[in-house]
């Protein structure tokens, strides 16, 4: 009862790539406000970090360079004065100078165990702090492995010592900013905006920050969505990146909300362990891939799962920005908002756990039904008679009026309660009871014949009432209520599990949609009138019509926001 069938990605169309850079306007009105990631190729082609800062035309020493001049900005002037004065080498033998003159800019980076994955939950990874120029001194190692030409060695580029087990590749500078608009102050290497530009698509947007991100050997960035709008560009090297739309949480499994790594998945993708994560057996089948060379660009909107994968020597920048939506939302309608989409998401839910079986998942009623076991259930036919004229009800009219479906349907309910009835104490199980309608874990006594969280795989009278349409279900419950009133009762007080009462109401609503007021006044009057307490009978409906929608609530907290209850009042995860 707790598992129902995941989105596909088919409801989505294929990310879309465009050729040519848009307007602001157009990406705005045709990419943004559709909320859909869009590829464009060459967005960055022409930076000047495009051919600055490539690794393999010496773009390690110039941002080594840059790094050292960040710390006396006095002296960039003069430096780019005298540049076109100096070849390469001629400005590397400067560097000495710099450095005893500046030192170098300290990052933090991240450090994994298991690279090439770095994990974005806190728990999985540790921050490291370490110089800018000892960071380009690890690419530059893992290119003298990697056969790549003369660079600097270790000893000339004085590092850090490391401990002996981290390995180059366990280090990534991961979104480190160079522009933020909260913390400006705190952004050390700004002097790397001079060489990027703002895509023109993004127009004059209030960016939040921008970021810069290099990996020494092949890295990935776990799966994981960000609250913001994302353009990630790609300087140099080769990204492969995995997207999944929000509705996909399900089978991404996020971690709880209330964490301090909530926007991330808790499942590994490549070989996720289905015994533990059932739901993650579909998460590929939804998800798109794009692959973005030197210059391309991705718009990930916000809430869009991405998992990133870099080649070795890889730079990207990214800028995020808020949303329209999140922008123009007032806090004094969070709690609304809120309400209204979890609402939604528990309809959705409901509809998915009652979704309509297949053909040979429905077991067929019986064609015969014995009689003189209706006899002794009702108490004979003379008492409901009388009781129907008590309280004011239309005469019978004969059960061979019913049309043969009807009637076999009718059957198959009445000897459903019979034989449900018979497993217990059968005295017992049909006198009348008023069990408890807050809460239906209390209806699990000996009496009470239903599972309260029973699924609608396994539940026959859901099967039943679902299997038949509104008009035939009407004719059958008023002929159970005309003729087998205290089936009737043992069937909805007793026999009706929570996702059962949620197909009857479902179909109360389609019985309404096609009797008129008068028909529909005199069909309740007469299936309500057929119970000792209408009251009780219409307390247990609605109590196991919530029970369901509390399951389907429970779902939704454990799919899309990371949290399990057992109950309405505790928690656990």
């Amino acid at each position: 009862f707790d598992e129902s069938p995941p989105p596909t990605g088919s409801e989505f169309a294929m990310i879309q790539t465009f050729e040519s850079v848009l307007s602001a306007v157009d990406f705005e009105s045709g990419v943004e406000l559709t909320n859909f990631p869009a590829v464009f190729r060459g967005c960055a082609t022409d930076w000047a970090a495009s051919s600055k800062w490539n690794p393999f035309n010496n773009g390690l020493d110039y941002l080594e360079v840059l790094a050292y001049l960040s710390l006396d900005p006095d002296f960039v002037t003069f430096l780019f004065k005298i540049e076109r004065l100096y070849a390469a080498n001629d400005l590397m033998r400067r560097l000495d100078y710099m450095k005893e003159r500046a030192g170098s800019v300290e990052v933090e980076a991240m450090l994994s165990r298991t690279a090439p994955i770095f994990n974005g939950d806190i728990r999985s990874h540790e921050r490291v702090s370490l110089p800018f120029s000892d960071f380009i001194g690890v690419c530059k190692q893992h290119m003298k492995s990697k056969g790549n030409g003369s660079v600097v060695d270790a000893k000339s580029a004085n590092l850090t010592p490391m401990p002996d087990d981290h390995m180059p590749g366990q280090i990534y500078l991961a979104q480190f900013p160079i522009m933020n608009d909260e913390k400006e102050e705190k952004v050390q290497l700004r002097i790397l905006r001079q060489d990027i530009q703002t895509p023109t698509l993004l127009g004059s947007k209030s960016l939040s920050s921008i970021n810069f991100w290099m990996n020494s050997a092949q890295a990935r960035s776990t799966t994981h969505y960000d609250p913001h709008h994302n353009l990630l560009c790609v300087v140099s090297g080769c990204k492969k990146v995995v997207l999944w739309p929000p509705s996909a949480s399900p089978s991404l499994y996020p971690m709880p909300i209330y964490g301090e790594a909530s926007n991330h998945s808790s499942v590994g993708l490549d070989n996720p362990n289905l015994s533990d994560y059932p739901r993650a057996e579909h998460s590929l089948k939804q998800s798109q891939e794009v692959t973005l060379n030197a210059g391309d660009a991705v718009f990930i909107p916000e809430g869009w799962f991405h998992q990133v994968d870099s080649d070795e020597l890889t730079i990207g920048v990214n800028f995020w920005w808020q949303s329209n939506i999140m922008s123009n939302m007032p806090e004094h309608m969070d709690s609304y908002y809120l309400r209204r989409i979890t609402r939604r998401l528990i309809d959705r839910e409901m509809s998915q756990l009652v979704s309509k079986p297949s053909s040979s998942d429905l077991k067929q009623p019986s064609e015969h039904i014995d009689q003189s076991r209706i006899g002794q259930a009702e108490g004979g036919t003379d008492n409901s008679s009388k009781e129907s004229i008590k309280k004011g009800l239309p005469e019978r009219t004969p059960l061979h009026d019913l049309s043969p479906s009807a009637s076999q349907a009718l059957h198959a309910l009445i000897s459903l309660v019979h034989d449900h009835v018979n497993a217990v104490d059968t005295s017992r199980g049909l006198q009348h009871t008023s069990p408890s309608c807050s809460d239906p874990s209390s209806e699990s006594g000996s009496k009470i014949l239903v599972k309260p969280l029973s699924c609608f795989e396994d539940d026959p009278v859901a099967h039943m009432l679902w299997n038949l349409d509104a008009s035939k279900l009407r004719d059958v419950l008023l002929a159970m209520a005309r003729y087998f009133p205290r089936t009737l009762e043992a069937l909805i007080l007793h026999m009706l599990s929570p996702v059962a009462a949620e197909v009857l109401t479902q179909k109360f609503d389609e019985i309404d949609q096609q009797t008129s007021e008068k028909d529909r006044n005199q069909f309740y009057r007469e299936f309500y009138g057929a119970f000792d307490d209408e009251s009780a009978a219409m307390d247990i409906i609605l109590s196991r019509k919530e029970a369901f929608a509390f399951q389907a609530f429970k779902n939704v907290l454990n799919k899309y926001l990371g949290v399990n209850i057992t109950s309405p009042t505790t928690t656990n995860t």
